[in-house]
């Protein structure tokens, strides 16, 4: 409890800081969005946070307007049609993920946890994973994200995206979460969060298994374009 109370206490801070020292670059950002595309600034949308219930994340738009009802839906692909001119950038640098500073702030998520899904991905994982995840504060980055930091390309090469995230995504994704919950640590935690920068240079992240040596092992090849007929 008292390690789960420090998390929380250096999420705000860190959390504030980062978002009083990046306002001359957000507000850039927000007039070009007010002014390109479609004239939307954020982009808010229902996920499944602590205790199952539900927030809506909030990211800078990068998509067209109702996007997750168009096409491959919640599976986002690289050079995806619905993804505007704008939004490429925001996305390839991961400044669309800044806004959710303010859901760390509001107690929505963490800094560092499982990445909060919508219900439909959420639901692909066992019922005894879903009771472990929703037990803590999902994360603007976690251990899952940075793994899969490149989800969009592999879904991309892939014959049927929706099956291969259904059938070898998903499940790795989901063993890298139950690791994390059962060793997480501030430690842990800081150094997700170095390695998160690290993958913001570096496609693949080297450092990974070097510091954390005893992550699952990911047993199905991610680059194997063998998928599941839907």
């Amino acid at each position: 409890m008292i390690e789960c109370n420090v998390i929380r206490a250096i999420d705000i801070f860190f959390s504030l800081v980062i978002l009083s020292v990046l306002i001359p670059v957000l507000m850039p950002i927000v007039f070009i969005l007010k002014f390109t595309g479609e004239g939307e600034i954020f982009y808010l949308q229902e996920r499944v946070g602590l205790q199952g219930k539900k927030f809506n994340i909030i990211k800078f738009a990068t998509m067209l307007k109702n996007s997750s009802n168009i096409g491959n839906k919640n599976i986002t692909l690289k050079n995806d049609p619905r993804v505007l001119k704008f939004g490429k950038f925001l996305r390839k640098t991961k400044i669309n993920e800044l806004p959710q500073l303010l859901n760390v702030v509001l107690g929505d998520m963490s800094l560092v946890g499982p990445r909060p899904l919508t219900q439909d991905h959420f639901e692909i994982y066992t019922l005894e994973a879903r009771q472990k995840i929703s037990q803590i504060r999902p994360g603007i980055t976690g251990l899952g994200s940075i793994v899969f930091r490149d989800e969009e390309t592999m879904l991309s090469n892939a014959t049927y995206p929706k099956s291969k995230y259904q059938n070898i995504i998903a499940p790795q994704k989901s063993n890298l979460e139950l690791w994390y919950i059962q060793n997480k640590s501030i430690k842990l935690y800081f150094l997700l969060i170095l390695l998160t920068a690290v993958t913001i240079f570096f496609k693949k992240n080297i450092l990974l298994k070097f510091f954390i040596k005893k992550i699952p092992d990911l047993s199905l090849s991610l680059e194997d374009d063998k998928d599941f007929s839907l």
